[in-house]
């Protein structure tokens, strides 16, 4: 009759090698999973709360609200658990500074800036910053709605 020994050291050595590199493979994959879904979802919010602002402009005469406190909706905080940001380009005048701004800064939009600050928390006017790159943003006076890197 055989005797059975079980694992051996080498074979448990083996089995947490092989684990480990499932392990170093599956969690930056997870982790890229769940920043996409925290995008996806700024961008929902974003592009909700811009059709209420322009719900708003159109009940008011084409004001636009000071603050996103004005809205007749809940404003959600963004993903990673901030405000989002909002300036009325209107009522500040073109020459207010906190604009958002492209590569060559041009501003983004014309009527309001809608943005989160993404999953860093910094943020800059220019999308060419270091610190905008992961920021949602809403360009182009809504034509556009993602990352600043994309656009």
């Amino acid at each position: 009759m055989r005797r059975s020994r079980g694992f051996g050291l080498l074979d448990l050595f083996l089995t947490i090698v092989i684990l480990s590199l499932l392990a170093s493979i599956a969690v930056p994959a997870y982790d890229q999973f769940v920043t996409r879904a925290k995008v996806a979802a700024a961008r929902g919010d974003i592009a909700r709360i811009s059709v209420k602002l322009e719900e708003y402009r159109l009940k008011n005469e084409n004001r636009l609200p000071a603050t996103l406190d004005e809205l007749a909706m809940a404003i959600p905080d963004d993903p990673w658990g901030r405000r989002y940001e909002y300036l009325n380009i209107l009522a500040a005048g073109n020459g207010f500074g906190g604009m958002r701004k492209d590569g060559k800064l041009n501003p983004l939009n014309s009527d309001f800036d809608l943005y989160s600050r993404g999953k860093d928390g910094a943020s800059a006017s220019a999308l060419s910053s270091e610190a905008s790159r992961d920021d949602i943003v809403r360009a182009n006076n809504g034509a556009f709605i993602g990352l600043g890197e994309d656009y």
